[in-house]
């Protein structure tokens, strides 16, 4: 079942009708969801993440992985090669042992003790188990998306799906596995295997699984972003870590506020990388003058990419507003049409803005100058032409290797920023 609106005829794509659709805030909602779906898996469960730590939640899950694969479950595990670079060869061998197909994205190498592939990384944040059930947001397995982890925690998001729009998730992570070497013979068996293209609709929220690659998918996720901004007429809320998107979102976000939307974002105002906050720090004299309200997360890290357009359209997923993110990565975003929903991500975002931000107001940037002048035209002009120049940067074809022996000798997990 689908059906369309002006704004997903901008973007290209169909609603797919009939989900039930769960925000899951933080870790301590998200992760003893997702490790009791696992739990009680009955024939597959496959994982994608970005980062995967060797701490207390690296080890729930390999836990949880571990006991479903003995028990006969197919556990496909997907990590990517820059994220995770240097898990110990004993926690390797431990999930392989138990039958997990552990996959690396694109596992470079270091030269000098330097990683080199941070171009093209795998930044998804996917579960789908049995078909049935998935999970997609920004939340990695570590423990710093816990609140005891203590003030570097980070605050982010996933969502919790069932229906139609879990068998286009799962048919999208079964390709990905195949392209990275299986071949399309075991994507139709696996595919005919499950069974699951005709899961039966659960819930009232219609949903659309949006991704962006390297090859036919570049810009879909910003596509999306636009067509919701334009379409807005009440408010627009973007709560993003990374924040400093291509010329054409400022430039329909300034449009927005000036055509009287209330339009509120919430950036990092205690970053995890001080350089976080000084590129957005850039663009505030031209947001707030258009009348953009700016409220900066100020409790500990934010690390969410979520965003809601009036009382119906709503975005969780891995995808930050920065160059990494729209013109690099490879990314997975759920875009939600519901009022419930949205209803639900608002409160949890206007408590965020009443609780723990603080407003940037035009009196608390400094003056405007010369040199702000020119930097200012530069930066925009850098904003508006990046995703073509990042077309020079190195493409090359990252793998998808499967292994069978620890990918890294020694040492532990070493922590990642930009998650």
């Amino acid at each position: 079942m689908s059906s369309d609106t002006p704004d997903t005829a901008a973007a290209g794509r169909r609603w797919t009708d009939g989900n039930r659709v769960a925000l899951l805030e933080n870790g301590e909602q998200f992760f003893p969801r997702v490790f009791e779906a696992i739990g009680e898996a009955r024939r597959e469960v496959i994982v994608e993440t970005f980062i995967l730590f060797e701490d207390k939640v690296g080890e729930q899950l390999h836990a949880a992985l571990s006991a479903a694969a003995r028990r006969g479950v197919k556990v496909d595990l997907m990590i990517d090669g820059f994220g995770s670079p240097s898990l110990s060869p004993g926690f390797i061998a431990g999930l392989i042992a138990a039958g997990v197909k552990v996959r690396v994205f694109d596992p470079g190498k270091r030269i000098f003790g330097q990683r080199l592939n941070v171009f093209r990384r795998m930044h998804r944040k996917i579960v789908v188990v049995d078909g049935t059930l998935a999970f997609v947001g920004g939340i990695n397995y570590s423990a710093d998306h816990l609140l005891d982890f203590g003030p570097k925690a980070k605050q982010d998001y996933a969502v919790e799906l069932t229906g139609p729009i879990v068998s286009e998730i799962h048919r999208f992570v079964l390709h990905a596995i195949a392209v990275g070497g299986k071949g399309a013979g075991w994507f139709r068996r696996r595919i005919r295997a499950s069974a699951q293209d005709d899961n039966a609709p659960t819930g009232e929220a219609a949903a659309q699984f949006v991704t962006r690659d390297n090859r036919r998918h570049t810009n879909d996720i910003e596509r999306h972003y636009l067509a919701a901004i334009r379409s807005a007429r009440q408010r627009i809320v973007i709560a993003n870590a990374y924040f400093f998107p291509g010329y054409r979102l400022i430039k329909e976000l300034r449009r927005a506020a000036r055509r009287g939307v209330d339009v509120r974002l919430i950036l990092q105002g205690e970053p995890d990388m001080p350089i976080v906050k000084v590129a957005a720090s850039m663009l505030y004299h031209h947001l707030l003058h258009a009348g953009v309200q700016i409220h900066e997360y100020c409790e500990r890290p934010l690390h969410g990419k979520v965003a809601l357009v009036d009382e119906r359209w709503s975005t969780v997923g891995s995808s930050n507003l920065d160059p990494l993110s729209l013109s690099l990565n490879l990314e997975a975003n759920v875009i939600v049409r519901d009022r419930d929903f949205n209803q639900t991500l608002w409160e949890r975002l206007d408590a965020l803005m009443q609780n723990s931000c603080k407003r940037i107001e035009a009196s608390d940037l400094d003056e405007w100058s010369g040199w702000r002048l020119v930097r200012s035209f530069f930066i925009f002009h850098l904003l508006r032409w990046y995703p073509s120049w990042v077309g020079w940067l190195p493409r090359h074809a990252p793998k998808l290797e499967p292994l069978d022996t620890p990918l890294h000798q020694g040492g532990g997990a070493t922590r990642t920023d930009a998650a």
